[in-house]
């Protein structure tokens, strides 16, 4: 009988377990890894009726070190407002507002 028992609870051990690890870890680390980004402009109607030329402190965020647009796969911006953004980020660095490169 003992010989039963363990072989049972030897069992129900190693099915918990593979459940548990695997099943769960694998999906838990695929939902942090790809996490949807989303359009900053879209959700927040203040962002997008300050979006202009003048207002260089929003723009800033959206430029590297060197003064490169960052693209949007890195700001999670859509289309139309990425081309909104680098039209209004040309505008300020003609205007002198921005850097067109830093030394």
């Amino acid at each position: 009988m003992t010989e039963e028992n363990t072989t049972i609870v030897r069992k129900t051990n190693n099915e918990s377990n593979k459940s548990d690890s695997t099943y769960t870890k694998k999906y838990f680390n695929k939902n942090m890894k790809y996490r949807k980004k989303v359009c900053r402009f879209c959700n927040e109607l203040e962002l997008k009726e300050n979006l202009s030329y003048k207002n260089y402190k929003l723009l800033w965020q959206f430029i590297t070190n060197r003064g490169k647009i960052i693209s949007r796969r890195f700001t999670g911006t859509c289309t139309k407002h990425q081309r909104v953004l680098s039209r209004e980020i040309k505008r300020a660095r003609i205007v002198g507002l921005l850097p067109f490169k830093v030394r």
